[in-house]
C-alpha cells in the first residue's frame, strides 16, 4: 500500500512539473508568443524591462543567458539603438555584427547578432561604472518601431549558450502574432 501511495505521489509531482513547464505567454508590442518550455521567468531587474527570462547555460559555460524585453517610448531611432548595442562589445579586428531584416508580426524588425568581448558594467548606462571584460559573449538583439514606442529584446550570454538556444529563440520571435 505504501509503495502504491509513493508511486502515486511521484506521478502526481511529475505531471505537475510537466504542466508548469509549458512556457510563458508574453505580450510585446501588442503581439503575443509563448516561450519555449524551460525558459525560466524572472522578475524584471529594472522598470525598463517588460519581461525577463534565464536560459540554461551550455555545458562548460559559467553563466546562463538572459533574455529581456523592452518598450521604450521615445527610445531613439533604430540605428542609434543598434549602434549602442555594438558599443557594449569589444569586437575582434575586422569583425562586424550580422544584421538582417525579419518580420515580427506584421512589423519589419532589425535582427542584430554580435559576438565578442562584452564590456560589462553596472549600472549599464553610467559612464563612470567599472567595466569588466567578459570574453566570448554573444548578443542577439531584435528591434522594431511600434505605434507608441520602440520595442526591443536582447538575448545575451556566453556564445555557446546563446547558440544552444538560437533555434528556439528564432522560432519564438517568428511566432509573435
Amino acid at each position: 500500500m505504501r509503495m502504491m501511495f509513493a508511486s502515486a505521489l511521484v506521478a502526481l509531482f511529475a505531471v505537475s512539473a510537466l504542466a508548469e513547464d509549458k512556457g510563458v505567454a508574453v505580450e510585446w508590442g501588442g503581439l503575443k508568443s509563448t516561450t519555449p518550455a524551460g525558459w525560466k521567468e524572472e522578475t524584471p531587474s529594472n522598470a525598463m524591462r517588460l519581461a525577463q527570462f534565464k536560459l540554461a547555460k551550455e555545458k562548460g559555460d559559467a553563466e546562463d543567458a538572459e533574455l529581456a524585453l523592452f518598450k521604450s517610448p521615445g527610445g531613439g531611432t533604430v540605428d542609434a539603438n543598434l549602434e549602442r548595442q555594438v558599443k557594449k562589445f569589444e569586437l575582434a579586428k575586422d569583425a562586424k555584427p550580422a544584421v538582417s531584416k525579419i518580420k515580427v508580426g506584421k512589423s519589419e524588425a532589425t535582427y542584430q547578432d554580435i559576438t565578442g568581448t562584452l564590456l560589462k558594467k553596472f549600472p549599464p548606462f553610467d559612464p563612470n561604472a567599472k567595466v569588466t571584460k567578459v570574453e566570448n559573449y554573444r548578443q542577439i538583439y531584435v528591434i522594431f518601431e511600434g505605434k507608441d514606442a520602440v520595442y526591443s529584446l536582447t538575448l545575451l550570454g556566453p556564445a555557446k549558450t546563446v547558440e544552444k538556444h538560437k533555434k528556439e529563440f528564432d522560432e519564438w520571435v517568428k511566432n509573435f502574432k
